[in-house]
C-alpha cells in the first residue's frame, strides 16, 4: 500500500500475517483506548476473543500503519451480521437490514502519528471494501460521555467534525449499551455508543 505519512505505510493484514499481529493489536488498542473518552482498562483476554473473528471472517478487513516493523496503528470492519451481536441489536430493533451495513469496528493510532493522513486512509479502504461487497451503508459507534467528566482534558477535542466531514452523522435514538471497566473502577459499567451512519 502506498506511504500514509512521512514515516508510516499501511498493510492490509489477512491470514498469517494477521494472525501473528493479533496480540500486537489487542495491545494497541489497550493502549489508546486507555485515554479519554474511553478510559479503558485493558484485558487481554478479551482483546483475544474480541478479535477472533476478524481473523476468521472472510469478508472482513483489517489494516495496519506501520513504522518500520512496528504497528503503530490499526483499523478493522466486517459485516454487521459477523460482528458482536450487542452492535447489530440496536438496528435490527429498528428494523434496518443489517445485511446492508458494513460495520467499522475501530480506527486506534498513536497520538505521535495523527495528523498525517492515516486516519483517512483508514476510512478509505473501509468505505472501498463495503463497496466492493455491496453493502449499501457504513457504521460505527463512539462512547457518549457527560460534559463534565471529571477525567475529560482540557484540551480534548472529539471526532466529530472529522466523522462529519467524511459524510457521516449521528442517528438520533440508534445506542447501544456496552460494558467494560474504567480506569480505577472495580468493575464494569455500561456506557451508551451512539452510533454513526453513511450511505456508501
Amino acid at each position: 500500500m502506498l506511504a500514509a505519512g512521512a514515516s508510516v505505510r499501511t498493510e492490509l493484514l489477512a491470514g498469517d500475517s494477521l494472525a501473528r499481529r493479533l496480540p500486537e493489536i489487542g495491545a494497541l488498542r489497550i493502549a489508546v483506548f486507555r485515554d479519554f473518552p474511553y478510559l479503558y482498562e485493558g484485558d487481554p483476554a478479551y482483546e483475544a476473543a474480541y478479535l477472533r473473528p476478524y481473523a476468521t471472517s472472510p469478508d472482513a478487513l483489517v489494516m495496519g500503519a506501520f513504522d518500520g516493523d512496528r504497528l503503530v496503528g490499526v483499523t478493522t470492519a466486517a459485516p454487521m451480521e459477523d460482528h458482536a451481536e450487542d452492535f447489530a441489536a440496536p438496528f435490527a430493533a429498528r428494523g434496518i437490514d443489517i445485511s446492508t451495513i458494513y460495520y467499522f469496528g475501530e480506527s486506534v493510532l498513536l497520538p505521535q502519528y495523527r495528523g498525517q493522513g492515516i486516519g483517512h486512509a483508514f476510512f478509505d479502504a473501509r468505505e472501498e471494501r463495503g463497496r466492493a461487497l455491496g453493502r449499501r451503508h457504513a457504521a460505527f459507534c463512539a462512547v457518549t460521555r457527560p460534559a463534565d467528566h471529571p477525567a475529560r482534558p482540557a484540551d480534548y477535542a472529539p471526532l466529530d467534525t472529522f466523522w462529519t466531514k467524511r459524510g457521516y452523522a449521528r442517528v438520533d435514538g440508534l445506542v447501544a449499551g456496552f460494558a467494560w471497566r474504567d480506569i480505577g473502577d472495580p468493575a464494569e459499567t455500561e456506557k451508551p455508543m451512539q452510533f454513526w451512519m453513511k450511505a456508501l
